[in-house]
């Protein structure tokens, strides 16, 4: 099999810091308000076998959005972006990205979630992966007392088999009260998620397809009592995937998830400040964006046709590193562009293989920690000027660094 199964996101939770009181008695309800927003980071980190042979670890970092459009006393309607991005260690144990991570696939999400947890949702979106998990059974819950209840997870094949539908699996999960367990220093009730499930897929011809999927998940999750739902979880995983060309894949490994606290970005205020800092930096400028405030560094040099910065380049980007070290709290995106030349696929391995140079030389210097960083490649796609001119070219063939709105 050429390529590699890219493993599904998990169900993320969100985490608040705070000290809850409760009893050993306790009831579980979900409590949302219009208007709410949370952003959230996860991280899945796991280790593939190839027929039984340890072959790589893949991880994935995960950043989610969620708003909350409308709720009243029974359920709440809310909207989601996923952005996936992953980091793959190959035998001789070398992170691909200088320690960055790659962007997978951006996801987005629409669904209503009642008191109890269950949610309503349309069968063509992928995310989030994990449905009804956490439900509960709307009494208040003895210590070490246990319910169980159905649930859905939903695997994303596109892009290592391209089937183009989520596969869906019903699974039956089981839970039990775990009282008061600490997490990161703070007292949350928690519970226990523990499920397996099994699937024979129907056979699809002309490509390689899944014949079996089975997996066997371990959770525990800590509840915000203040905001009325998941506030972290822990997990603990082994999925196996029996392929029709005789492989079998099995992955194991941990997740987690906590909650971003960062204040709302002052994009206005950013952009003043970083732009009386870059004026003297040729090439150099600062503007507003969806994701955050996008510092582009135009026409970066690089050797001819590779990823080699120049040591003029390295100069500018020690300036830089100065202004990203005054917002430690905001993630990154390295993007990489070029020019319209070549071909698309050229392209965009070039931009990423330049993108990833310079959040190389950043991370290097300390910038952020790994799991702050991603890089993208857009190839051509995103031009700012006209690719019939020479100025236009060169001033496509630019790397963006954006801090982002954690």
């Amino acid at each position: 099999m050429t390529g590699k199964y890219r493993l599904p996101l998990f169900f993320i939770l969100v985490l608040k810091f705070f000290t809850p009181l409760f009893a050993d008695n306790f009831e579980f309800v979900y409590n949302y308000n219009a208007g709410d927003m949370f952003r959230i980071r996860s991280t899945v980190d796991s280790y593939i076998f190839i027929d039984g042979v340890r072959s790589f670890r893949s991880e994935f970092l995960n950043r989610i959005s969620y708003e909350v459009i409308d709720s009243d006393e029974d359920s709440a309607s809310l909207s989601a972006t996923y952005q996936s991005a992953e980091r793959t260690t190959s035998l001789l144990g070398r992170p691909m990205a200088g320690g960055a991570f790659s962007w997978a696939r951006d996801y987005f999400s629409s669904f209503s979630q009642n008191t109890l947890g269950y949610i309503n949702i349309e069968d063509h979106y992928f995310m989030p992966m994990v449905r009804n998990v956490p439900v509960f059974p709307g009494r208040p819950l003895a210590l070490n007392e246990s319910w169980s209840a159905e649930g859905t997870t939903v695997h994303d094949f596109r892009d290592s088999f391209g089937i183009g539908e989520p596969y869906r699996i019903p699974f039956n999960a089981n839970y039990t009260y775990l009282g008061e367990r600490v997490f990161e220093g703070q007292s949350y009730p928690a519970f226990s998620i523990r499920y397996t499930y099994y699937l024979e897929p129907s056979p699809v011809s002309g490509r390689v397809y899944p014949t079996r999927i089975e997996g066997e998940h371990a959770q525990i999750v800590y509840w915000d009592t203040r905001l009325g739902q998941p506030g972290a979880y822990q997990e603990n995983f082994t999925t196996i995937i029996r392929l029709s060309n005789g492989e079998t894949w099995e992955y194991r490994g941990s997740a987690q998830a906590q909650l971003v606290e960062a204040p709302p970005m002052d994009r206005d205020e950013l952009i003043r400040e970083i732009a009386e800092y870059i004026e003297d930096i040729e090439g150099a400028t600062v503007r507003a964006s969806d994701e955050g405030v996008i510092i582009s560094l135009e026409d970066i040099q690089f050797d001819p046709d590779s990823a080699f910065l120049r040591e003029s380049e390295r100069l500018k980007l020690d300036r830089i590193a100065e202004i990203l070290l005054r917002y430690p709290n905001r993630d990154i995106l390295v993007g990489g562009h070029t020019a319209l030349a070549g071909t698309a696929e050229g392209r965009e391995r070039l931009s990423l293989e330049r993108a990833e140079a310079v959040a190389f030389y950043l991370l290097n210097l300390g910038i952020r920690r790994p799991e702050q960083v991603v890089i993208r490649g857009y190839g051509a796609e995103q031009p700012i000027a006209d690719n019939n001119t020479e100025e236009g070219m060169r001033r496509n063939r630019r790397v963006e660094i954006i801090i982002l709105e954690n």
